[in-house]
């Protein structure tokens, strides 16, 4: 008796803990078709690697210019193509650039075939045809048809290993190509080297490196199968060399061992019986073949698909629940999505020994930490890193230790401005990383030290040879005729600039806070108080006369127009609003913003800006203004925030494969969304405060790593009803439209009473 009442309070225990299944709410194909630019294969949470297909091979360079048809492959994945390539093991989220694609696997039968062959002819190559009625994409796992040669592939992963498993048909002759050519944003030329080492019939290790947006990159490989092949060859596509060595005594073509070129594709062949099963492992490593094959003995020992594949979809669902919701279905699926793409990158950049490849291209160890890559600090600081701080802050913590990592190894002693698989792209704007690391320790989430983090912050702020930071430190601005983005670099050092006089503020350091604090306001030295908008300096200190308010294309700022640059101010609104002439006319001006009918006209040279991003003049689908809409809470008209919060949502947010109004940007669109959904967001990053929007949810509970819940309850929830009432905190009226950061860390009650009138 004793046992069974045992049983029962265990089953009950169990029961109770039990976490909801939010995994059926992620729909990865959202994004993948026009501006999103996610892909739809298999990953795990802030995994090293992501396995997921090709659908086209678009070149980067057409007859010796840039080809503007490869940006709608940032991704790898279109949907509306009509074909696969193959499935590769490394990708971006939602970039609007591009680079990786590595490793390319692609099953077949028949006659041999080592070219893709074309989209508009599937079978004059290894590609296939294939229908989305054939296709699953699940949170941790993707399922098609290939339907050329009735093969059906399944991919899965660990954060190391991805897991193929194909079907096929009986068949004496059927392939696994391997493409060491293949890689997104590819061009003559990107693949420097590969290399191949046939270990025995079932088992392959090598490394293929290569120089685009990431100019050193190198990546290890081992690859294992679960069948004996019987043969195996490759083909080279160097084409003639001036010199070959004396490798000609070998025939290399067939079953030789070693296999090392610039242009080389492999296949490995089987006889195959009806519905056979042959499984394959590929592991990564950013340091070793060796180290490869170690995570690969790690992660995925045996040939169990559906056991690797339920422990992915464990994984994402255990970070899921750590935000749980009640809202309508699709509001659902939007939300679960996006905690799903916020949870994509950055990305582990390590092997499970700790060794990872730094970027002085030597190898180094974590030390009680995580390392990773994958930073897009232009879009991410805004808010998915603030996000993190809420819902992930031990990862945060070992991100902004990576950060530090990266300054201790550059050449340039920098922090990162946009880095990935040991290199700095330089992509992008501003010194971003400064506003990740003071948000972090402000909200006391990096544990590491902090004097030596603010150095860094102050190095990079002063390094005068970046980007025109050296003419900025003297006159306050950048000259329009030293770059061509001069107005948003100026911007966004200014803010920069402000995080850092806010973490010297908090490490009283006040010497360092005075400095920055004053050029933080250099941004009102590109305000024109004679048209009330940012515009270009010239050297002479005159604004520059050629200024179209409206156009992305001269104008001195990077993917985006003065009309939203012109509010890029997050730090010190009070002030901005005194410059356009009081509150009246700043809200005027927002309305203005939000209400216009901006042409294609003034963004048809941005690739980055399409119709479906924008409402009025505001460019949602491009970050530089997601704060924007949060601005009527520093005016007496707060209630046109929470009607215009509800409009892009509903706007900018569907459950479909076009469903998102921009290029996700490695989570930050998500993570607005979510933001916005529970309805708070922080405006300025580093300062600790939110501004309250408009909830679309009903309720949420959000777990924290401390152990305490912070909970949200909306009252009177419904499409209609978008504008708040009034606000409870633990019961209390809250004054104001603001929270702070540690309201919410320490877990706390949040009630909204929503109605359908404006609470002037």
């Amino acid at each position: 008796m004793k046992r069974l009442l045992f049983l029962s309070i265990v089953l009950l225990s169990t029961i109770s803990h039990a976490q909801p299944d939010l995994i059926k709410y992620v729909r990865p194909l959202i994004g993948t078709e026009k501006m999103g630019h996610t892909y739809p294969g298999a990953t795990v949470p802030f995994g090293a690697l992501q396995l997921s297909p090709e659908t086209d091979t678009i070149p980067y360079e057409k007859n010796g210019k840039y080809n503007p048809d490869v940006y709608k492959y940032c991704a790898g994945y279109r949907y509306e193509d009509k074909s696969i390539v193959g499935f590769s093991h490394t990708h971006f989220s939602g970039t609007g650039h591009s680079d990786l694609g590595d490793i390319l696997i692609m099953p077949t039968i028949g006659t041999l075939q080592l070219n893709p062959g074309t989209a508009d002819n599937t079978k004059s190559g290894y590609r296939s045809a294939f229908s989305h009625s054939n296709e699953i994409a699940q949170a941790g796992y993707y399922k098609v048809k290939l339907d050329d040669d009735n093969i059906l592939a399944e991919l899965t992963t660990s954060t190391r290993v991805g897991m193929h498993q194909y079907t096929f048909p009986a068949s004496e002759q059927s392939h696994i190509i391997l493409d060491l050519i293949s890689g997104i944003y590819n061009y003559e030329g990107k693949t420097v080297y590969a290399y191949v080492r046939v270990i025995n019939d079932s088992l392959l290790t090598g490394y293929r490196q290569s120089s685009g947006w990431g100019r050193t990159r190198t990546v290890y490989f081992a690859i294992a199968f679960s069948k004996a092949c019987f043969q195996y060859g490759q083909a080279n596509y160097d084409g003639k060399q001036m010199y070959r060595g004396f490798w000609g005594k070998f025939d290399q073509k067939n079953n030789f061992p070693e296999i090392a070129g610039k242009k080389i594709r492999l296949h490995v062949d089987f006889k195959t019986k009806e519905n056979e099963k042959i499984k394959i492992k590929v592991a990564l490593s950013p340091v070793s073949q060796h180290n490869a094959l170690e995570n690969m003995q790690s992660e995925i020992p045996d040939w169990d698909f559906e056991k690797v594949k339920t422990q992915a979809q464990t994984l994402w669902n255990k970070e899921l629940n750590k935000l749980v919701i009640e809202a309508p279905e699709d509001t659902k699926v939007n939300f679960y999505t996006a905690m799903y793409h916020t949870f994509i990158n950055p990305t582990v950049y390590m092997d499970v020994n700790g060794e990872y490849k730094g970027l002085d291209q030597d190898v180094h160890k974590a030390d009680g930490f995580t390392n990773y890559s994958t930073f897009s600090l232009w879009d991410t600081y805004r808010a998915l890193h603030p996000f993190f701080n809420l819902i992930q802050p031990a990862r945060n913590n070992d991100m902004v230790q990576s950060m530090m990592m990266h300054y201790k190894q550059s050449a340039l002693h920098m922090l990162p401005i946009w880095s990935h698989y040991a290199n700095d792209n330089w992509c992008m704007s501003g010194y971003h990383a400064v506003s990740v690391i003071a948000d972090a320790i402000i909200k006391d989430v990096y544990k590491g030290n902090a004097n030596e983090a603010l150095n860094a912050c102050i190095e990079t702020a002063d390094h005068r040879s970046y980007e025109g930071i050296g003419t900025y430190m003297d006159g306050g601005f950048i000259p329009a005729e030293s770059s061509g983005i001069s107005v948003s670099n100026t911007l966004e050092y200014a803010y920069d600039d402000w995080c850092i006089a806010q973490l010297a503020k908090k490490l009283n350091r006040m010497d360092i806070y005075d400095r920055f604090i004053k050029r933080s306001t250099n941004w009102q030295n590109n305000f024109n108080p004679a048209n009330g908008f940012m515009q270009a300096k010239l050297i002479n200190g005159s604004f520059k006369k050629e200024f179209d308010p409206l156009s992305t294309n001269g104008q001195g700022f990077i993917e985006g127009n003065s009309w939203n640059y012109s509010f890029f101010v997050p730090q010190d609104p009070k002030a901005l609003m005194q410059k356009m002439g009081g509150e009246a006319k700043f809200v005027a001006r927002l309305d203005s913003l939000f209400s216009m009918r901006l042409s294609d006209s003034f963004f048809a040279e941005t690739e980055d800006i399409t119709r479906e991003g924008i409402i009025g003049g505001y460019v949602h689908g491009n970050e530089p203004a997601h704060h924007v809409a949060y601005f009527y809470n520093y005016t007496n008209q707060a209630y046109k925030t929470q009607a215009q919060i509800r409009n892009i949502l509903k706007l900018q947010y569907k459950p479909t494969p076009d469903g998102l109004g921009g290029n996700d940007d490695c989570g930050q669109m998500s993570a607005w969304y979510i933001f916005s959904a529970l309805g708070f967001y922080p405006v300025a990053p580093g300062s600790g405060q939110y501004a309250l929007g408009s909830p679309i949810i009903t309720s949420a509970t959000i777990h924290l790593e401390n152990g305490k819940t912070f909970n949200i309850e909306v009252k009177n929830q419904s499409d209609k009803n978008c504008y708040i009432q009034k606000v409870l905190f633990n019961g209390n009226p809250l004054e104001g439209l603001f929270i702070e950061h540690s309201d919410i860390s320490g877990g706390a009650n949040l009630t909204f009473l929503m109605g359908a009138k404006p609470k002037k």
